[in-house]
């Protein structure tokens, strides 16, 4: 019997990391699953991770501490004994205009900066002799705000923005063994973006980007996670891309 790959991914709770661990679960991964303080959704996404065939472990970790993201990648390598895919998906923001700077102090600045970008330095880090081993993948969850200067505010900006160019230099340095891209979603529909500006906010934001993007929808948890499983599982000639999930919203207006 073939050995099952192994995959890590962070945020795995809920949205577009439970939707990716369920995928990769269903491909004959065995799975990661990470949390920082969803524990009964974390559960639930492992319970259908089993389901779907997966070994799994359960680990709750902050990926800004060096330490934790230490600890995930040497306990899944005292379990599997390797890693083949890890796929960067915690991530955090604050809600606001550019203009409201009393939201965006140092201390708020910096924790965006610790999970979104010196989260995905120290989980490669952490992963790198395990992935140059198997020759796998990485797939860090970006943003169409780290493209287009768009987003929720200027410190998650700033963060994908380093989370792109990251993923650029990574793709260079760590080939030929291990590919690295990233997935820019723009809007997601998920229970996140809804807690950020709230229902009528975001119901706002859905039909504005129904009405203008040029294929007419947001994407959803599943849209990313299938992006991010076929840049692991389907793509082994792709790195150093920074695949747009944004309906076109890139684009501009849709004509007419």
């Amino acid at each position: 019997m073939q050995e099952r790959k192994v995959a890590i991914v962070t945020g795995s709770a809920t949205g577009v990391g439970a939707a990716a661990a369920l995928m990769l679960a269903q491909r004959g991964y065995n799975i990661l699953i990470n949390y920082s303080k969803s524990e009964d959704e974390a559960r639930q996404s492992q319970a259908a991770c089993e389901a779907a065939g997966a070994d799994t472990l359960l680990l709750r970790g902050d990926v800004s501490q060096d330490a934790d993201c230490k600890a995930m990648v040497a306990a899944v390598a005292r379990r599997w004994k390797r890693v083949d895919a890890l796929v960067n998906n915690a991530g955090t923001s604050v809600f606001g205009e550019a203009a409201s700077w009393d939201a965006l102090d140092a201390q708020a600045f910096q924790r965006i900066l610790g999970v979104n970008t010196l989260g995905v330095f120290q989980m490669v880090r952490a992963c790198v002799p395990h992935l140059r081993a198997t020759g796998g993948a990485i797939v860090n969850v970006s943003s169409i705000a780290g493209a287009l200067g768009i987003g929720s505010s200027v410190p998650y900006v700033a963060s994908k923005g380093a989370v792109n160019a990251m993923t650029l230099h990574l793709a260079r340095s760590l080939a030929p063994d291990i590919r690295v891209n990233a997935v820019c979603p723009g809007l997601i529909t998920s229970r996140w973006f809804v807690e950020g500006v709230g229902q009528e906010g975001y119901d706002k934001i859905k039909a504005a980007v129904e009405q203008t993007a040029p294929l007419r929808r947001a994407s959803t948890p599943e849209d990313v996670a299938d992006a991010i499983v076929w840049l692991i599982c389907g793509a082994p000639t792709i790195t150093g891309e920074l695949l747009l999930l944004d309906g076109g919203v890139h684009l501009g207006n849709r004509p007419g």
